[in-house]
């Protein structure tokens, strides 16, 4: 025999399952990382001591102004990111919430990310600085690039990279620096060929860059959309696809003749 439930009653004992399911889901780990803006780095300048790119077997030029290239940091790949952290996340502007494996390859440990990120930091410096030379007609033959940057992984600097090192041979072509004294900030991939690629948390890297002084944010053509969504007052977007392109455009920022292409 069973006894009847008074309503408020029925209503609290079918309640109880979906009040468990929810606590269990406001602590229990979701497969996403949270990122915010990281840090960003003057490739014409030093990082923690060391010249970030040093230049062999040709003549150098100094420099003025910088070219920053930026990061964000996001949540290591064993950190538990629970719903509680995802709506704080979803509804602040300084932080996004990604899926993990568009931060970490999946199924890797920490270590094997960390290792993983050092290699496509080396291969974007060897195509940053193969592109370079390229566009200027350089052999790496007789010039030896050296790039280094601390604590930095993956191949999102490798357009500020080639920017730079074009900077300090050639400046912009005319005796002046291809910064035109500017703080520019910017990302991008880039290979060889000079062709720049998409990476993917512009929106922080934007802020990241203004925070650090840039007026100027070089970004993937098809990332403008991103770029534009939280795009902090007082910064610039010129969208490029490829190293010349992003040159050419520095170059009339800097003296007025020719079209800025803008998002």
């Amino acid at each position: 025999m069973f006894s009847r439930l008074t309503r408020p009653r029925a209503v609290a004992v079918c309640a109880l399952p979906v009040v468990a399911l929810l606590a269990t889901a406001a602590f229990a780990p979701l497969p996403f990382s949270l990122a915010q803006p990281g840090l960003t780095a003057d490739v014409l300048g030093e990082n923690k001591g060391d010249p970030v790119i040093t230049i062999s077997g040709a003549p150098t030029r100094d420099t003025s102004g910088e070219l920053r290239m930026t990061t964000i940091e996001a949540t290591s790949p064993d950190t538990d990111v629970t719903l509680g952290d995802v709506i704080d996340a979803w509804f602040r502007t300084d932080k996004a919430v990604m899926p993990r494996d568009s931060v970490y390859p999946s199924g890797k440990s920490s270590r094997e990310i960390e290792q993983y990120n050092t290699e496509q930091m080396k291969e974007s410096q060897d195509a940053a600085t193969e592109a370079a030379l390229n566009h200027l007609d350089l052999t790496d033959k007789d010039i030896k690039v050296t790039l280094k940057l601390a604590d930095v992984g993956g191949p999102s600097a490798g357009l500020l990279f080639s920017l730079g090192i074009i900077d300090k041979l050639d400046g912009n072509g005319e005796g002046g620096d291809l910064t035109g004294g500017r703080t520019i900030a910017g990302t991008g991939t880039i290979d060889a060929a000079g062709k720049v690629g998409a990476v993917g948390g512009v929106s922080l890297k934007t802020q990241a860059a203004k925070r650090d002084g840039a007026t100027v944010f070089l970004v993937p053509k098809d990332e403008c959309s991103d770029a534009k969504a939280e795009l902090p007052k007082g910064l610039r977007l010129i969208p490029v696809t490829t190293l010349t392109g992003a040159v050419n455009a520095l170059e009339a920022l800097e003296t007025g003749k020719g079209s800025v292409p803008s998002c």
